[in-house]
């Protein structure tokens, strides 16, 4: 993809997802944490491209099929209550970075601001859930 388009459809959409994942992959915070906890890659990308379809075009089949507010306290108890704000921080800047790489326009936008809402919600969300 040559410049900066916007985001109009699910191949835009599941091209930003790909490209963001290949850099949380290799990260040095994100990395380990992701391939600890994803055994099959092919099938979650496809489920979080459902997602970021559902909430930036509210179109495709991700309707009523996420609480990732569970899933992400699910992952924080894999890694031993490890997750803190340095890897929601870092997961913004790469999402961010990928997002310019990319993408311009409204829903290019929106999607940085729903991603800097949903960091906040799902880290409280995971620090209400940890043990006493």
């Amino acid at each position: 993809m040559k410049g900066r388009h916007p985001i109009k459809s699910r191949e835009e959409i599941d091209f930003l997802v790909r490209r963001f994942y290949e850099k949380i992959r290799v990260h040095d915070l994100l990395g380990p944490v992701f391939n600890h906890v994803v055994k099959d890659w092919d099938h979650h990308l496809i489920h979080l491209s459902d997602f970021w379809e559902i909430i930036l075009l509210q179109s495709g089949p991700g309707a009523g099929k996420f609480n990732p507010a569970q899933v992400h306290r699910d992952v924080d108890a894999t890694v031993n209550h490890q997750i803190d704000q340095v890897h929601f921080g870092n997961w913004l800047a790469l999402w961010f970075e990928t997002i310019d790489q990319y993408f311009e326009g409204e829903v290019a936008d929106f999607a940085k601001e729903h991603a800097r809402r949903m960091a906040h919600m799902l880290f409280m969300r995971i620090w209400e859930a940890r043990p006493k």
